[in-house]
């Protein structure tokens, strides 16, 4: 690899849209190591969770399930009588959900192998989780995709990472190095839900000092 190119790799996430190849690439190599690294994030994922307000007998979807560290806690919340669904396009990724499903006992989740946009999905869901998905709210056919699967009064949660004031570096270095281990494109880090934004009503809160959102809304 030459030098310019070299030089110019850590910009290109920033000027290219999301890619599936690249990211599936990504997660082969960081299956391995995912659980510990998002060890930090899981009070989000439990205040994600309980934004969706979850009820026994709703069908959920585990959009991006990655390992499925989500699915326990989904399933825990729908009971015995409700569903969880969990989408994922790395084989990788979804092998690893696949065998904490098994450990774990979940009798009511399915694992899908596929892109967002292109899941074959049954049915409308209750709800919809997007936990450290970029790639997928920058995708507007995906997001069509899960959306148009949600019943109407569906609710809808995301979050992930988020450039914040330009003034603070140190945090925005966070965001840098942990976007470039997690996301394929860079774009639209100022506001990730935006896409999301024009086709659901959101509320958005900003935490861990504004390295961090997390948007909720409802389908009508």
């Amino acid at each position: 690899m030459s030098s310019r190119r070299k030089a110019t790799w850590p910009l290109r996430p920033l000027r290219r849209g999301p890619d599936r190849q690249a990211a599936i690439a990504q997660y082969q190599a960081r299956a391995p190591t995912y659980d510990l690294e998002l060890a930090p994030f899981e009070q989000i994922r439990r205040l994600a969770i309980e934004r969706l307000a979850l009820r026994p007998g709703d069908t959920v979807l585990d959009v991006g399930c990655g390992t499925g560290l989500s699915l326990e806690r989904l399933q825990a919340e729908v009971g015995a009588k409700g569903h969880v669904v969990g989408i994922e396009q790395s084989p990788a990724m979804i092998s690893q959900a696949g065998h904490r499903n098994r450990a774990q006992g979940l009798r009511n989740v399915k694992l899908i192998c596929a892109p967002a946009e292109e899941a074959q999905l049954e049915g409308r869901a209750d709800a919809a989780l997007l936990h450290f998905t970029h790639d997928v709210l920058r995708r507007p056919e995906a997001l069509d995709r899960v959306i148009s699967h949600l019943k109407p009064g569906g609710r809808l949660v995301a979050c992930g990472l988020k450039w914040t004031s330009p003034w603070a570096v140190p945090i925005n270095l966070f965001v840098w190095g942990a976007a470039l281990r997690s996301v394929s494109s860079m774009r639209g880090l100022e506001r990730p839900w935006s896409l999301l934004g024009e086709r659901i009503d959101l509320d958005v809160e900003e935490l861990w000092l504004g390295a961090v959102f997390l948007a909720s809304g409802v389908r009508k």
